[in-house]
């Protein structure tokens, strides 16, 4: 009987340990201390013992009953948050678990995926590609010989072996033409890096987004059609922009895609240098040179191809003022987004 009764205490012990619900714990206490009870039902086996061993385990009965009713009765004020008798107990079953810190996306990578959706909506395809590269795909293949002088701007780091550190996504353009050939429709993302110093809108590692298109009958309006569609998506409203003549050895005519300022406005701020402009892409019809390089008949397709700032669009997107927070590794500033 003695140890019946130690079963039964443990037994109680065991159940509050685990019990958070209100209801539970009212059947819980049912089950031991109801007048149909397990105690209860221990208790009328006092009859059957002997004269001796009544009163010392009839004693021991009414300890272990009053030490349960003390046990529910204070489960019961936790429960319904009794906030003294919490602090009574070594834990409080109430408390809930602790939270877990997730991970925060770059702006960056942010920007990344809305654009690549809104391509992906277009009939484009995401490609991705080395950032180890060789000169002849970083600059020969795009019709920049040994002597041009696009190669100065470009303030390469080079490594051994005539290979490099890409200085842009456009390295993708002919290796994807030799692999896939045309039509083509395709997106390069990734990283770039280049030798220079770093300022508010400068840094030596940043992110770009090549696109190239290549079919039959592509012409300057196409390429239009599909940059507005891009800034609407990735801005959700009408931005400026402007279109002015440019420069660039892969392709023939040759623009500078602008975006008015969304930091300032267009009043001037640090990062468009007080223009109220920023240059964002560069873009133009695909050079003959470039398909012939990639093995297409330049004769047969034509294309346009463009190279988006991902990393100077991000702060337009955001208004950030100083690029060198997107590579900073602040979590201070990744929890923003």
């Amino acid at each position: 009987m003695e140890s019946k009764l130690k079963n039964l205490k443990d037994s109680v012990l065991k159940d509050l340990a685990e019990i958070k619900d209100s209801q539970i714990l009212a059947d819980l206490k049912n089950k031991y201390l109801g007048r149909k009870g397990e105690l209860n039902e221990l208790l009328k086996s006092l009859k059957d013992l002997s004269v001796e061993e009544k009163p010392k385990i009839g004693k021991l009965a009414n300890e272990v009953k009053e030490e349960l009713v003390v046990l529910f009765s204070k489960a019961e004020k936790i429960i319904s948050g009794d906030k003294k008798e919490s602090e009574d107990l070594d834990f409080d079953p109430t408390l809930p678990g602790i939270k877990k810190e997730i991970g925060h996306l770059n702006p960056s990578t942010i920007v990344q995926y809305e654009i690549e959706d809104a391509f992906l909506a277009m009939g484009f395809s995401i490609y991705d590609g080395p950032q180890l590269e060789s000169d002849y795909y970083n600059f020969t293949a795009l019709n920049i010989p040994d002597d041009h002088p696009a190669r100065d701007t470009q303030d390469t780091f080079w490594l051994e072996g005539d290979n490099l550190l890409r200085t842009h996504t456009s390295n993708l353009q002919v290796r994807m033409l030799e692999k896939y050939g045309a039509p083509f429709r395709g997106i390069f993302p990734g990283r770039v890096f280049r030798y220079e110093a770093t300022d508010a809108s400068h840094d030596h590692t940043f992110y770009q987004l090549e696109g190239l298109m290549v079919d039959e009958d592509i012409n300057i309006g196409n390429l239009i059609a599909t940059m507005k569609t891009l800034l609407s998506a990735v801005f959700r409203r009408e931005v400026d922009v402007r279109l002015r003549p440019g420069f660039f050895p892969f392709v023939e005519p040759g623009f500078e895609m602008d975006i008015k300022c969304l930091v300032c406005s267009g009043d001037g701020c640090s990062v468009c240098k007080q223009s109220g402009w920023l240059e964002l892409m560069p873009c133009g019809m695909v050079h003959p040179k470039v398909l012939e390089a990639g093995g297409v008949d330049s004769k047969k397709y034509s294309g346009f191809a463009f190279g988006l700032g991902l990393t100077r669009m991000t702060m337009m997107k955001y208004r950030i003022n100083d690029i060198r927070l997107l590579e900073s590794g602040d979590l201070r500033f990744l929890k923003q987004f």
